[in-house]
């Protein structure tokens, strides 16, 4: 196999001038299961301070950083994202989150490679980076190709997290969404699994994993995975606490992040049951916190890490500032009485008319 060549203006063993070798531990009340004290550092110990806390997740590669920033945005605008990644950077934010399907890949790159030039990270280590493989390349010949491709976009050499993106295959083309119900095929999960973990031995992957998979869907790939997934990334916020799944990831080691962790957007509904949470409105004042603050700190108390969009450098900043402080009972009790809104389903991401060549139920991330 022909080596991917970096397109970056750093390699894996190249610092930047100026990076600061002063670490300062993350303050952290509670510590919930499985993160570490140790604060945001490159694996070589050179590294800017950051407040963010890190979870430990699957047997090898690195622990996932408890916050990140999302790039998926509707409407998406390619300054913006790219300015938000930067700025999230200078915050001291190091996991950064993208897909195949997303637009965003090459900006998280540039935004990446930026920032090593300016001295805001002193190598491609000190960044944690995930994306995704999408519906339509979830053959087990087009997984690997799929993250080379995402490779040369993010002009980096490997990836830190590579996730299968949706319990679903699309007949191949180009990564797009919505998809038509009729061009759903069946997924050969073993195959794409073992697709994945090639990736992992050739060194592309430091760690696999899936997003959007239920517990039904999980045990399915327990049973076959010769590495099972370090992580599920899902919808997951105090409007849709997914206590079960939780509770089964913990059961088999496997980590949970949070995606729309503040509610997530929608092309069709402006409904947001976080951000418009009574409850949680209720709790932020008498807290003297924001909503998004409020939710933030319930995920992390989960035991999940989280990834946020935000294009502004004033919301990011208030994101991170969540670690220093705990809910109390009441709040936690409060939260259980939420009533449970899921935003995302398979329909979210296909046309409305169309017959599915498969049973619709088969491929939705609800969990039932």
């Amino acid at each position: 196999m022909a080596a991917i060549q970096p397109l970056s203006p750093f390699s894996r063993s190249s610092k930047f001038v100026g990076s600061d070798s002063t670490i300062v531990p993350a303050r952290i009340l509670p510590r919930p299961r499985g993160v570490t004290r140790s604060a945001m550092a490159s694996p070589t110990g050179s590294s800017r301070s950051s407040k963010i806390p890190e979870f430990l997740a699957g047997s090898g590669g690195r622990p996932v950083p408890a916050l990140g920033i999302g790039t998926a945005s509707f409407p998406f605008v390619a300054e913006d994202v790219k300015n938000a990644v930067l700025a999230a950077l200078e915050l001291g934010y190091r996991h950064l989150d993208t897909a195949s399907v997303y637009p965003s890949e090459h900006l998280v790159g540039e935004a990446v490679a930026e920032a090593g030039r300016r001295g805001v990270i002193a190598s491609r280590e000190e960044v944690f980076v995930t994306t995704k493989v999408w519906c339509t390349q979830c053959h087990p010949d087009l997984v690997l190709p799929s993250l080379k491709e995402s490779l040369q976009n993010l002009q980096m050499e490997y990836v830190d997290l590579y996730l299968v993106h949706w319990p679903m295959s699309v007949k191949p083309s180009k990564p797009h969404f919505p998809m038509k119900r009729e061009d759903i095929v069946q997924m050969d999960l073993k195959g794409v699994w073992q697709a994945m973990e090639e990736c992992h031995r050739l060194g592309l992957a430091k760690m696999i994993g899936v997003s959007n998979f239920t517990t039904k869907k999980l045990q399915e790939l327990l049973a076959i995975a010769e590495i099972p997934p370090a992580v599920n990334q899902v919808e997951l916020n105090p409007a849709w606490q997914q206590k079960k799944l939780i509770e089964f990831c913990k059961e088999k080691g496997i980590h949970v992040t949070a995606y729309s962790p503040l509610g997530g957007q929608s092309r069709t509904s402006k409904v947001n049951a976080v951000l418009q949470s009574e409850i949680l409105k209720e709790i932020a004042e008498a807290r003297g916190k924001s909503v998004a603050q409020i939710s933030l700190r319930w995920i992390f108390e989960q035991g999940a890490s989280m990834v946020a969009k935000s294009m502004k450098k004033e919301r990011l900043q208030e994101n991170l500032e969540i670690f220093d402080w705990e809910l109390t009972d009441e709040d936690r009790f409060k939260i259980t009485r939420i009533p449970q809104y899921k935003k995302v389903t398979v329909l979210a991401i296909l046309c409305p008319e169309g017959v599915p060549g498969v049973d619709l139920s088969e491929v939705d991330v609800v969990e039932t």
